[in-house]
């Protein structure tokens, strides 16, 4: 598929792909004739892995190492698949945090969000409720 069809199968912007592929996070697996980038649906698979890293604030580095592990992965046998395996769990311990730290920012902003409700409801105004 072309570099329009990935990014529609991503919800990524063709800038965004061409950046993660001057990065060398995500490479096309072939041209075409023309010169067109074409991605197969593994491609297509490591964009939707670093989609999901960037908001935890991953670095372009540790996305490359964590594809890296992953494509290690793949044919790893013996004291090498269990040293891939720790260094995978290392990424996943480093999500749950993010994402717990995440939560707490959430759950902060939503109650600063309460307390202005609060202050509008207090003096007379009218709330809107978007949630």
């Amino acid at each position: 598929m072309q570099i329009g069809e990935a990014a529609e199968r991503t919800g990524l912007s063709i800038r965004t792909i061409r950046h993660y592929e001057e990065a060398g996070l995500v490479v096309p697996s072939a041209r075409s004739e023309g010169g067109f980038r074409l991605y197969t649906e593994a491609d297509v698979d490591r964009l939707r892995v670093v989609k999901r890293m960037k908001p935890l604030g991953f670095t372009l580095e540790e996305m490359r190492d964590l594809l890296d592990v992953l494509d290690a992965l793949a044919t790893a046998t013996g004291e090498e698949r269990a040293g891939l395996q720790g260094r995978l769990a290392a990424f996943h311990e480093a999500a749950r945090e993010r994402v717990a730290r995440l939560r707490a920012q959430l759950d902060m902003a939503e109650g600063f969000a309460l307390e202005m409700r609060e202050h509008i409801l207090r003096y007379g105004g009218e709330a809107r409720d978007r949630s």
